[in-house]
């Protein structure tokens, strides 16, 4: 087996060692008051045709390894019999009205009584069989562990799109942005410690619940894992949604990443519309032509753009750490380098050389006798500078009431 340990917190992202060490031994009872060791929580929505095999399946592997265990069987309001087939062969049931993936491990997930928690889908593509090496690095001190489908894939298992496209780029995307190391984000076969659920605060309801988890786990500083495992052919119909879900996931990766989604490319078009402002304004040839007064203004629109952009981030940080519980060492050392004052004192100082070029403007325009007002190139200069100034000055006074909550 291999496995991987991601160093979260550090800015180079981990990489996948193979190891050949023995797994440490499985803790086999479980203090009968604090209930069994490990919970195998299984979403289902009409999966009358597989739960069957899924729950005996669970609840075998965890008999063969002596391990102390219970299955539960979030019913996310099926309209077939699969709840009823579920508690027939071992399972407690519950049911949850709310329908989505993420709702129904929530629902499970409050039900679950083991100190260790199991995930695992109803339709038989994962093997329950690995449950104990899932335990037994939970046992060695993980607190994430994630299982990877890559390289064990069978026949006819997983779309080509999915294998190929969706699941490489969320997965590159989510390592891009959280650093996390995780190969296969993906994967619905993941154990945990239960008493890190506090600490995650999951929430989302739908297929974005996977992503939750790795970010959520990594932010805070959870050790990560990963295992090898194979992925079998689907029992039954698919409810995934190829594009709705995928959406989903890219969805919460960009809310959750405002460097990605507002800062940088902020900073981008600030800083390609200030060269076009100053090309224009010093009418420099490029392209062997000199850009004239349009050029100019559409450097001024992406100026503006991108210090809105910039300070939309700013602000979407702030909420993130105030609200949301994210960690971000960047912005913590920006809040204590920088206060209101800074903001609007830089904002003010801008506002003011917008104000001094526009009176340059009207005291030129004075010396030709109020005639024709030819500085069209200077007046967008100085209205960029004066809109610039504002935005800083406003999106200053709106982080530092954001920030009224940790104080």
């Amino acid at each position: 087996m291999y496995c991987c340990t991601p160093r979260l917190g550090s800015r180079n992202a981990p990489t996948m060692e193979t190891s050949t060490e023995k797994m440490p031994a499985l803790s086999t009872t479980s203090d009968a008051a604090a209930g069994p060791l490990v919970s195998v929580v299984i979403p289902c929505l009409n999966e009358e045709q597989n739960i069957e095999a899924c729950v005996k399946s669970a609840l075998q592997a965890m008999a063969d390894a002596t391990i102390s265990g219970e299955v539960v069987v979030a019913d996310n309001a099926s309209d077939d019999r699969s709840a009823e087939l579920a508690a027939a062969v071992g399972a407690r049931v519950i049911r949850e009205e709310r329908r989505g993936y993420g709702s129904a491990y929530l629902a499970g997930f409050a039900a679950a009584k083991g100190q260790y928690i199991v995930m695992g889908d109803a339709d038989l593509t994962y093997d329950f069989n690995e449950i104990p090496r899932f335990v037994a690095l939970l046992e060695g001190g993980a607190d994430l562990v994630m299982g990877d489908r890559m390289e064990n894939i069978q026949p006819g298992a997983m779309p080509w799109l999915h294998r190929y496209v969706g699941n490489p780029v969320l997965s590159g995307l989510l390592n891009l942005f959280y650093r996390t190391g995780v190969r296969d984000a993906h994967c619905g076969m993941r154990a945990l410690r239960r008493s890190k659920l506090e600490l995650l605060d999951l929430r989302t309801p739908g297929m974005e619940f996977a992503s939750e988890m790795v970010i959520s786990a990594a932010r805070r500083g959870l050790v990560i894992e990963q295992i090898p495992i194979q992925y079998h052919p689907r029992g039954g119909e698919s409810k995934l949604s190829t594009w709705r879900d995928g959406w989903r996931h890219l969805r919460f990766l960009l809310v959750h990443a405002p460097n990605y989604l507002f800062v940088l490319p902020g900073l981008l078009m600030t800083a390609v519309g200030s060269v076009v402002m100053a090309a224009a304004l010093a009418q420099l040839p490029v392209f062997g032509r000199t850009w004239s007064i349009h050029t100019e203004l559409a450097g001024s629109l992406l100026v503006i753009i991108g210090v809105q952009t910039v300070c939309l981030g700013l602000c979407a940080h702030a909420y993130g750490m105030y609200y949301l519980g994210d960690q971000d060492p960047w912005f913590d050392r920006m809040r204590a380098r920088f206060r209101l004052e800074h903001g609007l004192a830089l904002g003010g100082v801008v506002v003011t050389v917008g104000v001094a070029l526009a009176i340059v403007i009207i005291v030129q325009w004075a010396s030709r006798g109020f005639g024709a007002l030819a500085e069209e190139r200077l007046a967008i200069v100085a209205a960029t500078l004066i809109i610039i100034g504002l935005q800083t000055v406003f999106s200053s006074f709106l982080l530092s009431i954001i920030g009224l909550r940790r104080e």
